[in-house]
């Protein structure tokens, strides 16, 4: 079955490049949850004003991901990643784009009037807090511990997301 470019990359395929998939999600997960959370504790902060400091700061994030791991091919290899080396590298980006997506949706409708600003960061927060659960999720599954560790293994993921908010 052909995947699509939105696909994220099969573990099976290659685990270090969904690795760095899921990582890259998470830096920007949490770079998304940092500025909403800012923006919501600021006093009187106004929707254009957090729906571009949330754009500008995932991208940013991501940007700077994508251009680290640039440099670090070009000082292991001493070359630019050809095509086949930098389709993962594209694949990982994306899916830190992606995770700005919904949260920003929520501040646009804020901007545009149809949604309450406070009540659009909540939403925000928390789809945030959902797919820091659900990376979590992917990433225990996946281990080879025994149950009763990857539940201790998820509650810690969850509790360090959750001490962000606090």
């Amino acid at each position: 079955m052909a995947r699509t470019r939105r696909t994220p990359p099969d573990p099976r395929e290659n685990p270090q490049t969904f690795a760095a998939y899921l990582r890259e999600r998470v830096y920007a997960t949490f770079t998304g949850l940092a500025i909403v959370l800012v923006v919501s504790g600021s006093g009187h902060p106004t929707a254009q004003h957090a729906f571009l400091a949330l754009l500008l700061g995932v991208v940013g994030i991501v940007v700077a991901g994508f251009v680290s791991e640039l440099i670090s091919h070009l000082v292991l290899h001493q070359l630019m990643p050809d095509k086949a080396e930098l389709q993962p590298m594209l694949k990982v980006a994306a899916g830190g784009l992606a995770t700005v997506g919904a949260p920003a949706l929520m501040l646009g409708l804020a901007w545009l009037g149809i949604l309450d600003l406070e009540r659009a960061l909540n939403i925000a927060t928390w789809i945030y807090v959902v797919t820091l659960a659900l990376i979590g999720w992917l990433a225990v599954r996946r281990a080879k511990l025994s149950v009763p560790r990857q539940l201790v293994a998820y509650a810690l993921l969850i509790g360090l997301g959750m001490l962000v908010i606090l």
